[in-house]
């Protein structure tokens, strides 16, 4: 076993050990609510690996099916008043599942090749093209085949989402420049699934921060974060990832003031980098200084005060809370306090807004079952609040609420806040035209 290997298990012991087995967690956990199995719940996940840890029990396919059904939302976390680190057993757990190699070699190999597809703009792009093409014969949704192989149920699987708010692939400028008097320097991190289906959410983003005052620097070669790759167990590809990303900022670390992230699943790993990479002698120096530059957009704009907006936003909106923002970052307010300053937004809060939606990185492909259920009910709250209008900070969400909106036939639309902002931004009054 490998040094690493080493560490990894005997810091995975020492977080299971805080785990008191009160139940506050219980409640949290969506994949309890939807089942009441204690082995679908975060104690219950715990107690299993720390029996396998403890030679109790073994590394089977029982456990691969309570780690593989949870969302890794994190609200557990959120609940729990021992501070159990229940993402990062998760993920630690999912790295050994995944070197003690016990899933079928066909799954595996998809299951990998998936996350490759995902962060990996070029072929996401063609994969989304050869999916408009099949949508003629599957009906919008991917081939039965894959998402048994995938999930090992005959469920329905997701439909493949479509570029809907795209103008144009082209990357940003490298450098834009403040719109009025300069204030700050930042970074934005263009993403993988942010670049190929929200280009327009990224560029609102960097227009946003223009009119707050910032210039804004999009590195040429930055590339994928690592977050999906974490997540799943595939620990060493991820790493590969950060060093990358890593490299990509370094060049700018003297000039800017944070690094602004529009995705809440990126922004949570990214955050995580001087944690992931502390053992690492060439890297983990600026794995810390790089999470400490991190701010969601939302974040960044509040704690740099925004600038006033005069342009007319008259909608109705609901803000559903993605889980590594509200869970992983703990950024609950800020959203919510910028969309209220929006000249004419009304918001309105949903029942269960940081419940996870089912989307949750691979999750509605791999676990189509459990992700349905819960994206049903996150649709059902939506339609409670009445709401024209839902805003959310993760591409992740986006697209899969946006589905669950079309297939219930519900005139709602769904879009990151920053767009909002932006349009505010640009003094044009925007009306609701559904």
């Amino acid at each position: 076993m490998s040094t690493e290997a080493v560490g990894l298990l005997a810091d995975l012991a020492s977080k299971t050990e805080r785990c008191i087995r009160c139940g506050f967690c219980l409640d949290a956990c969506p994949t309890f609510r939807l089942t009441g199995q204690e082995t679908l719940s975060p104690r219950g996940r715990i107690y299993l690996v720390k029996s396998w840890r403890e030679g109790t029990i073994s590394l089977d396919h029982n456990v691969q099916h309570a780690l593989d059904s949870c969302l890794g939302c994190r609200a557990c976390e959120t609940a729990c008043p021992s501070g159990v680190e229940y993402g990062t057993i998760l993920e630690m757990a999912r790295t050994e599942m995944e070197r003690a190699k016990i899933r079928p070699p066909l799954e595996a190999f998809a299951r990998k090749q998936l996350l490759n597809v995902l962060t990996s703009p070029g072929l996401l792009s063609a994969s989304l093209r050869a999916g408009k093409w099949m949508g003629g014969l599957t009906g919008g949704r991917m081939p039965a085949l894959a998402a048994r192989l995938l999930s090992g149920t005959s469920a329905p699987a997701p439909r493949l989402p479509v570029a809907h708010n795209q103008s144009g692939t082209a990357s940003p400028p490298e450098r834009s420049p403040a719109t009025g008097p300069k204030r700050f320097t930042v970074a934005i991190l263009e993403g993988c699934v942010m670049r190929v289906l929200f280009t327009d959410t990224n560029r609102a983003t960097i227009r946003v921060l223009q009119a707050n005052g910032c210039d804004v620097i999009a590195p040429r070669n930055a590339q994928c974060c690592g977050a999906l790759h974490v997540h799943a167990g595939l620990h060493e590809d991820a790493l590969q990832r950060m060093r990358a990303l890593i490299d990509s900022f370094s060049p700018y670390f003297n000039e800017i003031d944070a690094i602004v992230i529009n995705s809440a699943g990126c922004g949570s790993t990214l955050r995580e980098y001087g944690e992931l990479l502390k053992d690492d002698n060439i890297y983990s120096g600026r794995a810390r200084l790089l999470s400490s530059k991190i701010r969601d957009i939302c974040e960044w704009l509040e704690e740099i005060g925004p600038a006033a907006m005069s342009g007319e936003v008259n909608m109705t909106v609901s803000y559903h809370d993605a889980c590594h923002l509200a869970h992983g970052q703990r950024i609950r307010e800020q959203p919510r306090t910028l969309l209220q300053r929006i000249p004419g937004l009304t918001l309105v809060e949903m029942d269960e807004a940081d419940t996870c939606c089912g989307s949750a990185g691979t999750y509605n492909i791999t676990e189509p079952v459990l992700a349905a259920q819960l994206l049903k009910r996150k649709i059902a709250h939506i339609q409670e609040t009445g709401a024209n209008t839902i805003v959310t900070g993760n591409p992740g969400c986006l697209a899969w609420i946006e589905q669950g909106l079309e297939e219930q036939g519900l005139k709602v639309r769904i879009c990151h806040p920053v767009e909002l902002l932006d349009a505010a931004y640009k003094r044009d009054n925007l009306e609701e035209t559904l």
